[in-house]
């Protein structure tokens, strides 16, 4: 990625839904290279799609907390094989495998904290391998 590429990316992150003409506008970059480098970053996976960023609170999702899951080893699964399982499981956004004192951070969205807590007792704690969790609830996200 050259300076070109990079700006061109920062802008997209920023305003995704804008039309290649008015990236082309801002940038002072000619159409056709913002768009030909925009296919290649799509092609080398730099670029892997674009998305919708909901706000969450309308649609009945305003609760947010971070779920920090430890595995237990002894469990007759591995850890990455549980995190697959975590991940698809409805409540969760992110789930990464860490390194630290837990083994999984989970970003966890819900219509209230009761919500969120009915999530990590009744399906979260269920999985095979999770051996502990600690939720921590957020007050706001600043963007």
């Amino acid at each position: 990625m050259d300076e070109k590429d990079r700006k061109i990316l920062d802008y997209l992150i920023e305003h995704g839904r804008d039309k290649i003409a008015d990236i082309s506008r801002h940038l002072d970059i000619p159409r056709i290279t913002v768009y030909e480098r925009m296919q290649n970053m799509i092609e080398k996976g730099i670029i892997k799609g674009f998305t919708a960023l909901p706000d969450y609170s309308e649609i009945g999702l305003g609760a947010m907390a971070y779920v920090f899951v430890s595995f237990d080893p002894k469990s007759g699964t591995s850890q990455k094989k549980m995190a697959q399982e975590i991940s698809i499981m409805k409540n969760v956004y992110e789930t990464s495998i860490v390194a630290g004192e837990w083994d999984i951070i989970l970003k966890v969205r819900g219509s209230s904290i009761e919500d969120i807590g009915d999530f990590v007792l009744e399906k979260l704690r269920q999985v095979k391998g999770v051996d502990r969790t600690e939720t921590i609830s957020v007050f706001t996200s600043v963007l």
